[in-house]
């Protein structure tokens, strides 16, 4: 049985990503667009090309850490190094020099180099972050738990993070809303740094127990372009993790346009304050939180994994469907308390499908490490955890990318503040994120249908497991 210690020391390594998904959903593409002036399209250009870095990057890493034969492990290294370099990109996103922000040219530059540098380090702590949950228990309920614990500290902090800064960063002072001040995204960034440091060092100390060094064959080569080529093409041969891989890449298409518009939304559309926007950013997302700690034990005792991943995503599905068309048709209540609370409602619902819908991906994704072990005669934990960790970075990327091009299109200018945007350019903000939303969660559905690895399918390849292990085979 996995103690709570070990689940808390271990969860607090997803709150390391979480404040990259804050800082880049919520704040980046409003700092640089709207803030600095950089074109929404150049954003997008800038974030696309960090995207084909992370593509090789990601499985050199998760190939390099299956491989890596230290005296702590393959996983300690790199998480131990990672964190005090991964702080730092972050007041450095946060704090261009003047003389880069008058140039556009130098603007973008500057903005692709901290990327690029936040999204190295972010690979190389958490590719072998992720592995190690495979290690630290092959149960198949405890395995929901343990990530469960690295989700539920991820979504607490991808909330409570940004809801710190529009709290008491970016609140209105003398009329001027505190968004639109360049002078306060520094503190955002050296907030963010702080997190990173503090979150980082306790999941270290988490992985600390596993850093003995690990069984690797000896005889299986080191890491190179061959080997990689080779590992990831091994992967890919598993159906079940093809099946998962096109769900992730659907299901994260969806939420990386929901948390970037979403920012762009309770702004512009429904017009609340920075205040109102750290409320309705927290407090759902913690009773989510909440709720899923709760309910997560008797649901995956009720249901099989890829059951629960289905009617998390019919959730998701449902639940973006009432609160824009409402107000569109004109059936919502006009004052803003009525307001304020279905938005409330809407984001709680959101926050739990989707923690569930995590969790359990992740979770299902330590049992096919257990099939390919299998099947093919090595772990390669990382490898997988890799390749899935690149498309939840596409998400990541693909929000902001997609939100620039909206921008753009929809005619939302730099310098716009609320109650100044035409109704025609807020409507299009909604279509907007239908268009990326909605399609992208039917495609996700479709994929999850083709997932079955049971409980009994798992136990069966986990009781094979042990006895070639026992047979030295």
């Amino acid at each position: 049985m996995i103690s709570l210690k070990t689940r808390v020391l271990y969860g607090t390594g997803g709150a390391v990503y979480a404040v990259k998904e804050a800082a880049y959903s919520m704040f980046v593409l409003l700092f640089y667009t709207q803030v600095l002036g950089l074109s929404g399209t150049v954003t997008g250009i800038v974030m696309s090309t960090a995207l084909i870095v992370d593509g090789i990057t990601d499985p050199l890493v998760g190939s390099w850490s299956d491989r890596l034969k230290s005296r702590y492990g393959r996983r300690y290294p790199f998480i131990a190094l990672s964190v005090l370099p991964l702080g730092l990109g972050f007041i450095g996103l946060f704090t261009p020099p003047q003389g880069i922000i008058e140039n556009s040219f130098w603007l973008a530059a500057w903005l692709l180099f901290w990327t690029l540098w936040i999204r190295t380090f972010l690979t190389t702590f958490s590719i072998p972050h992720l592995a190690l949950s495979a290690e630290i228990t092959n149960d198949y309920q405890e395995r929901s738990s343990i990530m469960g614990a690295r989700m539920k500290f991820a979504f607490l902090f991808a909330v409570v993070v940004p809801a710190v800064g529009l709290l008491w960063i970016f609140s209105t002072q003398d009329g001027v809303d505190g968004r639109f001040v360049s002078s306060n995204y520094p503190l955002y960034g050296l907030l963010s740094c702080v997190a990173v440091w503090i979150m980082g060092a306790i999941a270290t100390i988490g992985a600390k127990p596993f850093a003995s060094p690990t069984q690797v064959d000896a005889n299986r080569p080191g890491t190179s372009f061959k080997t990689l080529t080779l590992d990831l093409l091994r992967t890919l041969s598993n159906l079940s993790f093809r099946n998962m891989l096109y769900y992730e890449i659907a299901a994260m298409v969806a939420w990386g346009t929901i948390s970037t518009l979403n920012m762009l939304s309770w702004t512009y559309y429904w017009e609340f304050s920075a205040t109102e926007i750290s409320l309705i950013l927290s407090i759902p997302s913690l009773l989510a939180i909440g709720l899923v700690m709760l309910t997560l034990g008797p649901l995956s005792l009720r249901f099989q994994k890829h059951h629960l991943l289905q009617y998390a995503l019919i959730g998701l599905i449902l639940d973006c469907l009432w609160l824009y068309p409402l107000r569109m048709t004109g059936l919502m209540p006009g004052d803003a308390s009525t307001i304020f609370a279905l938005n409330f409602i809407f984001m709680m619902i959101f926050m739990y499908c989707y923690l569930i819908r995590a969790i359990t991906s992740y979770s299902i994704i330590s049992d096919i490490t257990d099939e390919h072990e299998l099947d093919h005669g090595v772990r390669q934990e990382a490898g997988f955890f890799s390749v899935l960790n690149f498309i939840a970075k596409f998400a990541s990327v693909f929000g902001p990318v997609y939100a620039g091009i909206v921008l753009d299109v929809i005619g939302l200018t730099t310098g716009m503040l609320p109650g100044e945007v035409p109704q025609a350019t807020q409507n299009g903000l909604v279509y907007a994120m239908g268009i990326g939303i909605l399609p992208a969660l039917v495609v996700a559905i479709y994929f999850v249908l083709k997932i079955n690895l049971s409980k009994a399918r798992v136990e069966d390849i986990q009781a094979k497991l042990k006895l070639r292990q026992e047979q030295g085979i």
